[in-house]
């Protein structure tokens, strides 16, 4: 055998066992042993980034649920809290309206002694004159007479039919009641003695008796108060109920009949 030929054998017996051994391996890979599956989830590699999670759509995401109720003392809960109004305040109505009732409610309503509160001040301008105030104390407006019911005499007698009566305006007409809204003051002044005439004033005379309303009210409403010294006393005059003293004043001066 030449050196050649001893050569090519163990080559060739060499490269047969590697295809074998090649062969082997195919058929283990067609039809051996079966692979397990993938994962559902490959890990990432070191230093890859994680995958991105989809974000929430806040347009179609559920609103959160009420908080319940609080239990009311009972057991049972008790009903969700109803929403605010958004509707605007109906405004007040304006002139007095029902807070304090207006002109048109006091003339058909008069007022009550029990509601008013009577003064009577001398005047200051005028040393003679008597300026009576009549305040509405109740919650609503109410309507007194013209002017009121006046009469002076001695307080310290027992037949008061000797009193004298004041001369008021005449020629009345209009609303039918003067009308005083609630917490206001009325007016009347009454004159004593007008031009201040000496002669014919009456004796003896130290007491105003004044009922606020001679329409509506009784004689036992009237309130009396005491003239103070050296008044005198002629042939008196009263004014109308106004709202301010000057005016009540000036509507003295024109009474002209017997009250």
């Amino acid at each position: 055998m030449s050196v050649r030929r001893a050569f090519f054998v163990p080559v060739v017996l060499a490269l047969g066992a590697a295809l074998s051994l090649t062969a082997c391996q195919s058929g283990d890979a067609a039809g051996g042993a079966p692979q397990s599956a993938p994962p559902t989830r490959a890990a990432s590699a070191p230093g890859s980034a994680a995958p991105a999670v989809p974000a929430a759509d806040p347009a179609g995401a559920a609103p959160a649920p009420a908080a319940p109720a609080a239990p009311a003392a009972n057991g049972t809960p008790a009903p969700p809290k109803a929403p605010a109004a958004t509707s605007a305040a109906t405004p007040a109505p304006a002139g007095g309206g029902d807070a304090g009732g207006g002109e048109a409610y006091a003339y058909s309503h008069p007022c009550e002694a029990k509601k008013l509160s009577v003064r009577v001040t001398t005047r200051a301008e005028a040393p003679g004159q008597r300026v009576i105030e009549v305040r509405n104390q109740g919650t609503t407006a109410c309507g007194l007479s013209y002017y009121p019911l006046l009469s002076l005499g001695d307080s310290h007698a027992a037949d008061r039919g000797k009193d004298v009566r004041p001369l008021v305006p005449g020629g009345l007409g209009g609303a039918p009641a003067y009308p005083v809204a609630a917490g206001q003051p009325a007016y009347a002044v009454l004159d004593l003695n007008p031009g201040g005439t000496a002669g014919g004033a009456a004796a003896g005379v130290d007491e105003l008796n004044v009922l606020a309303d001679g329409d509506h009210m009784a004689a036992a409403d009237a309130r009396s108060f005491p003239l103070g010294s050296g008044a005198k006393v002629g042939k008196p005059r009263l004014g109308l109920y106004r709202s301010t003293v000057a005016d009540a004043a000036a509507s003295a001066a024109g009474a002209d009949r017997q009250s």
